[in-house]
């Protein structure tokens, strides 16, 4: 592996804490969830908002971040007050009912990498530093992205970086990778940057590197995340009680996307097809939009670059 340049102590700055805590309301005696802990930001904000018997029950998929949250749950600030679970979001359903903490007055979920995970070159989320090829957000279960790279055949990548990571150059991509990987397996973040650039010629005046969305959509692959976002939606309105919030940060259009969607839908009193004179879905509207697209101000974005593409929606369940 190359050498992995020094860097100073990592540190996770909470996306658009202010906006959360505004749309979230978090109130004494309040029941919260936190779906994706992360780096404890937003949970520390909700629960210092909802003191002194607001109850948080905090949910997270990577082993690091759950050691992060149980030191912040031991602490005397929070103490009996922060429960943390060690799980993918696609199950809070289920966790909330094993807890008995709902009906929820709030649930948050930041779809975005910490800080954390971007900086630790052996997770793999990014090339700055060179590291494995993993991007797990579990790192103890499913494939990792080393062995989508190295087994996948030119379609299967090709439509992977076309689909997730909206490349135009996906096939060109999905080739040079195969080209490479005869002679030997790619190994590295840095590895794959490389080979990405070299098949499309460098980033041409681009401020963004190439390889960018090639590894936004590896990531989205490995961890089948817009398939489990789309779960996750419906599960988290049934949990919550009437005029709980849900509030959702999204860092790319798909994830938006699937979020604008679903409140769309959930909001309608029909959803049968345009063309159909009558209605006859019965369907019955869940919840209230409370926002559009809220996005960060120009001086977090200034303060925190990784912000710069977060979308904030916000929703209320109805009765």
């Amino acid at each position: 592996m190359a050498n992995v340049v020094a860097t100073p102590p990592m540190r996770h700055e909470p996306v658009m804490l202010g906006e959360v805590v505004d749309w979230m309301r978090p109130h004494s005696g309040g029941r919260y969830l936190d779906a994706t802990f992360g780096g404890g930001g937003h949970t520390a904000a909700i629960l210092r908002s909802s003191a002194p018997d607001g109850l948080l029950l905090a949910i997270d998929a990577d082993p690091l971040a759950i050691e992060r949250g149980c030191l912040l749950a031991a602490g005397p600030e929070f103490s009996g007050r922060l429960t943390i679970v060690h799980g993918n979001f696609v199950e809070l359903e289920s966790i909330v009912r094993e807890r008995q903490i709902g009906p929820l007055d709030g649930i948050l979920m930041d779809l975005g990498l910490s800080s954390f995970q971007i900086d630790d070159p052996e997770r793999g989320f990014a090339f700055r530093l060179d590291g494995p090829l993993d991007m797990r957000f579990d790192p103890t279960r499913g494939t990792p992205a080393g062995d989508l790279v190295n087994t996948l055949d030119v379609e299967s990548l090709a439509n992977i970086f076309w689909r997730f990571g909206d490349e135009k150059r996906s096939r060109r991509i999905a080739a040079a990778i195969l080209h490479v990987r005869a002679n030997a397996p790619i190994e590295t973040t840095g590895q794959l940057a490389r080979i990405v650039e070299r098949a499309v010629g460098g980033r041409k005046g681009s401020d963004t590197h190439p390889a960018t969305r090639t590894f936004q959509a590896l990531r989205i692959a490995v961890n089948d995340e817009l398939s489990v976002l789309e779960r996750t939606l419906a599960g988290a309105v049934e949990m919550l009680k009437p005029g709980g919030r849900l509030a959702i940060i999204s860092f790319h259009s798909l994830e938006d996307r699937i979020v604008k969607q679903f409140i769309q839908r959930e909001v309608t009193t029909c959803i049968c097809p345009p063309e159909q004179p009558v209605c006859t879905c019965s369907h019955q509207p869940r919840l209230r939009a409370l926002t559009r697209a809220v996005k960060p101000a120009p001086e977090e974005i200034k303060r925190n670059p990784r912000s710069r593409s977060a979308v904030l929606r916000v929703a209320e369940r109805l009765a």
